[in-house]
């Protein structure tokens, strides 16, 4: 079902998904502080579905939010990647950077690691002029992460997520891309 994609950086290893990352990632996904800016926590179902999409992704376009694994130990750390932007949204069918980690891989790198050999990857691979990327307004983590990326917002195309509840307190949504170096 996968293609055997592995991307290695110093400390990381972006892979595809294994049976074995379930537990772990719908752990992550059970985790408050890790959901709290993408609209509370994930069942154990919508974690495997979250999974089969990434597999389907891979399998369909080459790439997908792949899976963090920490060279060191083998330790499932969250996820990072790529994938087509979301419908609805002002990044529609444009390629997106994502990720997501486990608490207790935050604040070491591994998220710019990870991100960045992401946009390497896509600058090699995909013919994409810029790579876009989209959170909450109030994730500060994770919109400094796009600037420390060298990422620029785009006011104008800042969003209420369709797929949050209009009472959401993390519903107003802004935007980020990065182009392809000259």
């Amino acid at each position: 079902m996968t293609s055997g994609f592995a991307l290695p950086t110093a400390r990381l290893i972006l892979r595809d998904w294994r049976d074995e990352d379930l537990a772990p990632f719908a752990a992550m996904c059970g985790d408050p502080r890790v959901m709290e800016y993408l609209g509370g926590s994930s069942t154990e179902a919508d974690c495997v579905a979250g999974i089969v999409r990434q597999r389907t992704g891979q399998s369909e376009r080459g790439y997908s939010f792949w899976a963090i694994e920490r060279r060191e130990d083998g330790a499932f750390l969250g996820f990072c990647g790529l994938k087509p932007g979301m419908v609805d949204t002002p990044i529609a069918g444009k390629t997106e950077i994502g990720w997501r980690l486990h608490v207790d891989a935050w604040g070491q790198g591994y998220a710019r690691e990870a991100a960045q050999a992401s946009l390497d990857w896509a600058w090699a691979h995909l013919p994409d002029e810029a790579i876009w990327a989209i959170t909450a307004a109030g994730n500060l983590r994770s919109w400094g992460l796009m600037e420390r990326l060298g990422m620029t917002r785009h006011a104008a195309l800042d969003f209420d997520m369709p797929i949050l509840p209009a009472a959401s307190p993390h519903l107003r949504h802004i935007t980020y891309s990065i182009g392809r170096a000259a």
